[in-house]
């Protein structure tokens, strides 16, 4: 396990080596607020939907994928897909408790290479007007992430419809870690647009890497305001790709700190608190991909935990 990790960090060095330059604030002040004790556990379940969603869909279909599904029970899975190589795993489904769809997307193992290549590539183009009818000219995102979302969208918009109408719900929960964070970023934006406006989008994302461009960050702000992205500590994820690399993160920062604590970050990703990712972490070589994994809260996302 420890010799793929720090593999996976000479890979990640290797190929971002531009972006290891200083990430200074691009404007100030930034106002920090500690979480509260119940404030932070708030998010254990967004938590274990990001861990469940690394589980294989065989564990996912009657809920049965151990200590994660154990601890979101009457979570009511109807649809999974993927297959964690050429796509990832994802699963859609029903929520008694919140009232709410949620869907899991599952993210950037470590542990496991093969899923990084997409996350490797650092260009950046317009979103498909089929998929984004009406986001304004200049909006851009990553091309990796993008088609990677694009691949599932249709299947899985389609059971959020259908999950809605069944229900009676109006809200959506998108979640996921590290690339399953970007892809429920997108997918944010992706429901915000296709639904219909009374619907609440709600975003929980995990060591999400940047996706996409000023005017993505700005257009995003405005159209989901309820959304965070919760960094653990020295995670080097989101922190690329580089902001001199024209990316840049939306609002929503919550940073995990050493002691285990949690402090919210006002402004995009433009803090001036050492307590925020880009002024605890500016460069890849204060990273430390072990933090990736979490814990947060205690506990770790990544295939190694989906456990029984």
């Amino acid at each position: 396990m420890l010799t793929s990790l720090i593999s996976f960090a000479t890979l990640a060095i290797g190929v971002l080596t531009q972006q290891q330059q200083s990430q200074q604030p691009l404007s100030a002040p930034t106002q920090v607020t500690k979480l509260t004790t119940g404030q932070f556990a708030d998010y254990i379940p967004y938590i274990q939907f990001a861990r469940a969603a690394y589980c294989n869909p065989n564990k996912i279909v009657g809920w049965k994928c151990g200590h994660a599904c154990e601890a979101i029970p009457g979570f009511q899975p109807t649809l999974t897909g993927g297959d964690g190589d050429g796509t990832q795993f994802y699963f859609v489904g029903y929520w008694p408790a919140e009232s709410a769809v949620v869907v899991a997307h599952q993210g950037t193992d470590p542990i496991e290479l093969q899923s990084d290549l997409t996350d490797l590539a650092i260009d950046q183009g317009e979103l498909h007007s089929d998929l984004f009818p009406g986001v304004p000219a200049g909006v851009m995102v990553h091309t990796g992430f993008s088609a990677e979302h694009r691949k599932t969208a249709h299947p899985i918009l389609a059971e959020v419809k259908r999950l809605m109408k069944l229900y009676a719900s109006k809200k959506v929960i998108l979640t996921g870690h590290s690339l399953g964070g970007a892809l429920s970023e997108i997918e944010c934006m992706y429901m915000k647009l296709n639904l219909p406006a009374d619907t609440i989008v709600k975003g929980v994302t995990f060591g999400t890497p940047r996706v996409g461009n000023a005017a993505w960050a700005a257009f995003f702000d405005e159209q989901i305001p309820d959304f965070v992205r919760i960094n653990n500590k020295h995670d080097l994820v989101p922190i690329v790709p580089g902001r001199a690399l024209g990316f840049l993160h939306p609002h929503g920062e919550i940073h995990v700190q050493q002691d285990g604590t949690a402090v919210t970050c006002s402004g995009d990703d433009d803090a001036t608190d050492p307590q925020c990712t880009v002024m605890n972490t500016p460069r890849l070589s204060n990273g430390n991909i072990l933090d990736h994994l979490g814990p947060y809260q205690g506990i770790f996302i990544g295939t190694l935990f989906c456990t029984e």
